[in-house]
């Protein structure tokens, strides 16, 4: 089959534009394939999971009535170690799981801000 000479340039521009185009929209179009777009769901279901379940473990800890022993223990932990420090105190395991969870662990941890003053500090555990 015979094409005509005009064609040509018109499929190289149809294939470098379509390129162009799939370049432009995944760098900064905010194209994202379905595998990213699936991982960013995760991730922000995840979020929302923890950032919901935080005021539950404020809870278990203004309820516990060793709160301010195991806020001590927390306290005296070094920084990387708080977190398995609440875990241990029993505030991070959620009502029906067997096991605390890290996530919420450290999200409950920032809530608390145990680097305060023990007045402060129990304020706050008080006050939600």
């Amino acid at each position: 089959m015979n094409t005509p000479e005009w064609l040509k340039p018109s499929v190289y521009g149809a294939l470098i534009g379509a390129a162009f185009i799939g370049i432009v929209g995944f760098s900064w179009g905010g194209w994202v394939t379905d595998g990213t777009s699936n991982d960013r769901a995760v991730a922000m279901s995840r979020d929302n999971v923890v950032a919901s379940m935080v005021p539950v473990c404020i809870e278990m800890a203004r309820s516990d009535p060793s709160r301010a022993d195991k806020l001590e223990t927390i306290r005296a932990a070094s920084t990387y170690q708080r977190r398995d420090a609440l875990m241990t105190a029993g505030w991070a395991t959620m009502p029906g799981t067997d096991a605390p969870d890290r996530d919420i662990a450290q999200g409950c941890l920032a809530a608390l801000d145990v680097d305060r003053s023990p007045e402060r500090r129990e304020n706050a555990v008080d006050e939600g």
